[in-house]
């Protein structure tokens, strides 16, 4: 196997189906022209022809998302949360008020009807995801960073045992390095590179080499990073399997645009939100664990429902095999059937659809922005991460500058865009180490400003140590049924920045 890893077939379209199949180096004077929203969307049109496949989208946002277009709210958010269709709600409400469902930990009628539709909820995932039942379990939890923090508190790590990650992830999935810690296992980042936060292929492969023989090694990275939008090689969890290494792969942001076929890779360990897929319902996500895997997993307690016998007087407890020994009490249960509703919306439209989509106007965007430039030939944005849909997805992050290379604070961004009615995110997106390493703030950098605070950092007093370099970016994210006309808007506002200085903005 070679050391650079090959482009996942779902990282990019082949030439005879993808959605640029006209991508110049910069794009056309129409495409950037902003005095009308036609011309800019037949020029569009003409560069990404197969965004003609997805009008079926287009019905959707005029009948199942209304709202949006009847609130005036352009909605560019779609890696912080995703958007429900009416019908999905319309659908989960006639659900429960048509019937009665008890608590599923019981055998009495409403119970085992309620037990009927959680374990159809669960199949209905594993089907989602073409895993199959023999190999994959699924474990409801509260979303993402709830799936995480099981793996994280029931790895059994041990001293000398070894937790690699990449500087580009969550918190949630920095945050098990202190159940590491705490074992007595070595930590261990590979970095991203700037300015297309790619991995460091090297670094990263000297690394997977360090496993501990026959010890506990756990490798986590995320599928689409929530900063960039970066799409990492899926084929890094068969090269970490065979070196040794289980394997967590955040799929939070990934999944919701992007095929995550189970038959075909096999990651130990997948987190997940539900909302961030189809939007409703919030507050349930999932851990898809291989069950053999699992088995491995050591929980630090118990819990209501997830125990088969505990005594008081003999002072001892026996946990439930596989799945149930993970979910803590009752689970969301009268929630779990709107999941199965949402994946049947997704499955209805189709992922395939939806990645030509988000392929499509994430593309065009990127043309657009990279050509803005100020009168004296300054670029109006910088783009963390690619500036072309190579391996990446939808997410695009940016921080404005005026033309004399000053950055302007993200924070009058999202004011500005407030007051647009756009919905965009500013900060660090939970992702601070890619964040550090795009924004060029260095370890030494961070040292200094964390000297004398043991337990407490304001965050303005981080902003006044860190100086003049910014200490977050501008994000936004299409989806489901995002339109041509939601990424002209977005152009349109950043021309607004044309040729303002900062005291100016």
């Amino acid at each position: 196997m070679s050391a650079q890893p090959a482009t996942p077939q779902h990282d990019t379209l082949q030439h005879d189906q993808a959605p640029d199949t006209y991508h110049p180096s910069t794009p056309p004077a129409s495409a950037l022209d902003m005095s009308g929203l036609a011309g800019a969307e037949a020029a569009f049109k003409q560069a990404y022809p197969a965004f003609a496949t997805t009008q079926r989208l287009d019905e959707l946002r005029a009948s199942e998302y209304l709202r949006l277009d009847q609130t005036g709210n352009i909605y560019l958010d779609y890696t912080g949360g995703g958007l429900y269709a009416d019908s999905q709600v319309r659908a989960h409400a006639d659900l429960l008020a048509q019937n009665v469902f008890g608590n599923p930990h019981s055998t009495n009628p409403t119970s085992l009807a309620m037990t009927l539709l959680v374990e159809q909820t669960r199949a209905a995932v594993l089907s989602f995801f073409n895993a199959s039942p023999d190999e994959y379990t699924v474990i409801f939890t509260q979303n993402a960073s709830g799936a995480l923090k099981l793996v994280g508190e029931s790895y059994p790590f041990g001293p000398d045992d070894r937790y690699l990650l990449t500087f580009d992830n969550h918190n949630s999935v920095n945050g098990i390095r202190e159940f590491a810690r705490a074992k007595g296992a070595h930590v261990t980042y590979v970095p991203v590179i700037p300015p297309d936060m790619y991995l460091d292929d090297e670094r990263l492969v000297a690394a997977l080499t360090e496993a501990r023989p026959g010890g506990h090694n756990l490798f986590a990275y995320p599928a689409q990073s929530n900063f960039s939008g970066v799409q990492h090689a899926l084929e890094w969890i068969e090269r970490a399997q065979a070196a040794g290494w289980d394997v967590l792969l955040d799929a939070a942001a990934f999944v919701p645009t992007n095929t995550l076929d189970l038959s075909r890779w096999h990651p130990d360990f997948v987190s997940l939100s539900f909302y961030k897929m189809f939007g409703y319902p919030t507050g349930v996500g999932c851990l898809l664990a291989r069950k053999k895997t699992l088995a491995k997993l050591h929980r630090p307690w118990f819990a209501g429902g997830t125990i088969t016998v505990a005594s008081v007087q003999g002072d001892r407890y026996y946990l439930h095999e596989g799945g149930e020994a993970f979910e803590d009490g009752t689970i969301n249960y009268l929630t779990l059937p709107a999941v199965e509703i949402g994946l049947r919306h997704i499955a209805a439209i189709g992922l395939e659809t939806i990645h030509t989509r988000v392929y499509c106007l994430a593309g065009w965007l990127l043309d657009a922005l990279v050509a803005l430039r100020h009168s004296n030939g300054a670029q109006v944005v910088h783009i963390y991460g690619p500036t072309t849909m190579q391996r990446r997805g939808g997410t695009i992050t940016l921080n404005f500058y005026d033309p004399d290379g000053r950055f302007i604070d993200h924070r009058l961004v999202e004011q500005r865009a407030n007051e647009a009615r756009i919905s965009l995110r500013t900060g660090c997106f939970c992702n601070p180490g890619g964040g550090e390493l795009a924004l060029g703030i260095s370890a030494e950098e961070l040292s200094t400003c964390f000297v004398g605070h043991t337990e407490r950092l304001a965050l303005e007093e981080f902003r006044r140590c860190i100086d003049a370099k910014s200490t977050g970016a501008v994000r936004v994210s299409v989806g489901l049924v995002t339109t041509f006309a939601d990424v002209y808007a977005f152009a349109q506002f950043a021309r607004g920045f044309l040729d303002k200085h900062v005291d100016e903005v």
